[in-house]
């Protein structure tokens, strides 16, 4: 299902430990949901700047974990790739297919414009306050012009917002239906998850600890289940 793959994990990462702690209730008042969304898309907007400094800086060891399952949920083929990011030896990349171009999601006023946000609440992620917001597909006719729109218009679920800069810093999303491909002849995903979480440098970078998925589906008439885990390890700066 190659046609689904990059969409899925693209669009999972534009809407991106240990057991959260949660804060005093007493604490100050939560902000207006529009102002989050406001300082969201401006922090996202330096993301690739973020990206590069961080990959120019730091040494880390990135592996990437994929298994395929059968009916039952065994394991019948699993592939395992790790690269090395060390600044001194090699030129950086981000390392990423080319299904689709990130800015095919940017979090603009288009697409946050499709979800309705709600401020819940408030965690401690990394010893560092997040501001927990859930979100869900608006109430309202929504632009569907190809299949990854439809897949957008399907997602829910929950993110933790860095108080301090607005870093999206941890999130859990879930398809609320099926989602079809060329109604449903060529393929289509009744399940998928996904999660990350991200750590903050004493420089300020960000980078993506650790993210999963899961997806169900169907190719043509192959049924697909896969389990997807990436984690970076042995981050050290070296410039």
């Amino acid at each position: 299902m190659k046609l689904l793959w990059p969409t899925v994990v693209t669009v999972a990462l534009l809407l991106a430990g240990a057991p959260a702690a949660a804060l005093n209730e007493a604490g100050p008042p939560l902000p207006p949901v529009e102002t989050v969304l406001q300082r969201v898309a401006e922090q996202s907007a330096k993301a690739d700047e973020n990206e590069q400094a961080f990959q120019e800086r730091y040494y880390f060891t990135r592996t990437r974990v994929t298994e395929y399952r059968n009916s039952k949920g065994g394991v019948k083929k699993r592939e395992e790739k790790k690269r090395e990011n060390d600044p001194r030896q090699k030129t950086h990349s981000n390392g990423r297919g080319k299904g689709f171009e990130k800015s095919d999601f940017a979090p603009n006023g288009d697409l946050l414009g499709r979800f309705e946000f709600t401020v819940t609440g408030r965690e401690v992620l990394n010893g560092r306050p997040a501001l927990i917001m859930d979100f869900q597909p608006a109430a309202k006719k929504l632009p569907e012009r190809n299949f990854k729109d439809r897949f957008i218009n399907k997602a829910a679920g929950r993110i933790w917002v860095d108080e301090a800069d607005y870093t999206l810093v941890k999130a859990d999303l879930h398809l609320t239906e099926r989602v079809n491909v060329v109604g449903g002849l060529v393929g289509a995903v009744w399940k998928f998850t996904f999660g990350f979480i991200r750590e903050r440098m004493p420089d300020g970078l960000w980078f993506t600890r650790a993210s999963n998925w899961h997806l169900e589906g169907r190719e043509l008439f192959v049924q697909r289940t896969v389990d997807y885990h990436e984690e970076k390890t042995d981050v050290r700066k070296v410039f």
